[in-house]
């Protein structure tokens, strides 16, 4: 799914570069756009135009989808966000862990700043295993209720070692410079019971 977002505020008729919006339009009986409805001119052209010759629309089911989808995105988030605290705070406190970079945790610098914009720290974090890359790749590998997958934002919990996965073609300078270096692991958490992952981090980390 996706939107189309207008202010209606930008000017189409500055300049003869917006034909369809500022010039008759004959299949409609010579309207124009601009003229008949103002603010609302890229909207009804996107609707009388755009639909027509293209057919950008959704199939029933896939419009459901995603309007229970956009419909249910904040208590979801409630939930990521709650399991990513509880992740990041087990974390932090495990002497098998260097490192926890989360905006959710009291000790991060960015703490302030997430509160202010998110209301938490999102639920997408990185941390960093003692003992390097091997460290890091068995840890991923150990993993059993954790996803290893490379994208982010799932309603599953992902977990992920750039350095030997996404970043692997870079230097070490490279990957260190982009926050990919050899101890990094990224998570994603999603909604499952915050003391299943908890019991997979901890096997996973040995």
């Amino acid at each position: 799914g996706g939107c189309v977002v207008d202010s209606g505020k930008f000017d189409w008729a500055q300049n003869d570069k917006f034909p369809s919006l500022a010039e008759p339009e004959e299949a409609y009986h010579g309207l124009t756009f601009i003229e008949t409805f103002g603010d609302l001119a890229y909207t009804m052209h996107s609707h009388a135009v755009g639909l027509r010759d293209i057919g950008a629309t959704m199939a029933p089911v896939n419009a459901f989808l995603t309007i229970t989808g956009c419909e249910t995105l904040s208590l979801r988030m409630t939930q990521h966000v709650k399991n990513a605290i509880e992740v990041a705070e087990w974390l932090d406190q495990d002497s098998r862990v260097e490192w926890v970079s989360y905006a959710g945790l009291k000790s991060s610098p960015y703490y302030e700043l997430g509160q202010k914009y998110t209301g938490g720290g999102g639920s997408v974090f990185t941390f960093g295993v003692k003992g390097g890359f091997e460290a890091g790749t068995k840890c991923v590998e150990r993993c059993q209720l954790f996803s290893h997958l490379a994208n982010m934002g799932d309603t599953r919990s992902l977990i992920l070692h750039p350095a030997s996965t996404t970043h692997r073609q870079l230097t070490q300078e490279q990957r260190e410079r982009a926050g990919a270096g050899d101890d990094v692991i990224r998570v994603s958490i999603g909604l499952e019971n915050v003391k299943d992952l908890l019991k997979d981090l901890d096997y996973a980390l040995g």
